[in-house]
C-alpha cells in the first residue's frame, strides 16, 4: 500500500501488487473482506481492483473468494515459494499505516533479534530500525515476545548464557525482574519496553506464528510524546490482528 502523500496513480499501483502478493503468500482462496481487511484498502477501491486482476488473469474468482490466478503463470515459468521476508512485508506495511508509527518484524538470531522488514513512520519525529540490524532481545519489545514464547528449559539456558546490558537506566537486566515481565507478556499476550533500549520511544512487540511454529515477532516503536493510552489500546489492537492474520496463513 502507499503513503498517504502519494499520487492516485502511484497508491493504485502499490496497493494492486500488494493484493497480489498477499493473496499469493496466503495460499488459500481469500474473501474480499479478508484482503480489505488485512491491507486496510477501502471495499470501494479493492472492487474495482479486484474486477480488474480476474479479468487479466491475476487471480481467480471461485464464488465469493479469490486464489492466484493462471496469468501468474505468465510472468515466470517457475514461481519460487514466498519468503518470510516477502510474506510479512505487505502486514508491516499495513500495519505501519494505519498506526502512522514506525513498524517492524523481527527474527531472533541465537539471544538477539534481527529486523527483517521495516516500515518508518511519516512523523518528523520517529523511531528509525536499520534492516538486518541485530539487537539483544531484552531491549526490544519483539525479543521480548520471543523471550515470553520460549519454553521454560531454552528460557532457563537463555539466562544462563545471556549477557544482559543496561541500555538506558530503565532497562530491565535483573533475571528476576525480567522473568516477572515474561510472566505479564505470557498473560496478556503483548510485549512492552517502556525507553528501556532508546530514551523516549515506547515498544510494543506481538510473537508471530505460521502453522503455529514461532517464526518471528512484529513490533511497533512510539515516541513518548504521542503514546498515551488510547495509542497504546488501537496498537495492541492491531498487532493482534496483525499476528492473527499471519497465522491464517
Amino acid at each position: 500500500m502507499a503513503d498517504t502523500s502519494a499520487p492516485a496513480t502511484v497508491k493504485s499501483a502499490i496497493r494492486t501488487l500488494d493484493i497480489i502478493e498477499y493473496v499469493v503468500a496466503r495460499a488459500r482462496p481469500l474473501m474480499a473482506q479478508e484482503i480489505a481487511n488485512a491491507l486496510a484498502i477501502p471495499v470501494s477501491s479493492l472492487s474495482y481492483l479486484l474486477v480488474t486482476l480476474t479479468e487479466r488473469g491475476y487471480l481467480l474468482r471461485q464464488g465469493r473468494r479469490y486464489s492466484a490466478g493462471p496469468g501468474l503463470e505468465r510472468l515466470q515459468a517457475h514461481a519460487p515459494a514466498f519468503t518470510l521476508t516477502e510474506t510479512v512485508a505487505p502486514l508491516v506495511r499495513t500495519l505501519r499505516i494505519q498506526l502512522n508509527e514506525t513498524s517492524s518484524f523481527f527474527v531472533r538470531r541465537g539471544w538477539q533479534v534481527e529486523a527483517l522488514a521495516t516500515e518508518p513512520s511519516e512523523h518528523a519525529l520517529r523511531y528509525a530500525v536499520q534492516t538486518g540490524a541485530n539487537a539483544p532481545l531484552h531491549g526490544f519489545s519483539a525479543g521480548k515476545a520471543l523471550l515470553a514464547a520460549m519454553l521454560d528449559d531454552e528460557l532457563d539456558r537463555y539466562f544462563a548464557e545471556s549477557e544482559r546490558r543496561a541500555f538506558t537506566e530503565t532497562t530491565i537486566v535483573s533475571e528476576s525482574e525480567l522473568r516477572a515481565d515474561i510472566a505479564r507478556i505470557r498473560e496478556s499476550g503483548i510485549a512492552r519496553t517502556r525507553e528501556e533500549h532508546t530514551p523516549g520511544i515506547y515498544g510494543l512487540g506481538r510473537v508471530a506464528r505460521i502453522d503455529g511454529e514461532v517464526v518471528g515477532a512484529f513490533s511497533v516503536a512510539i515516541p513518548t510524546v504521542r503514546f498515551d493510552a488510547e495509542v497504546e489500546r488501537r496498537a495492541t489492537a492491531l498487532l493482534i490482528k496483525t499476528a492473527d492474520l499471519l497465522a491464517l496463513g
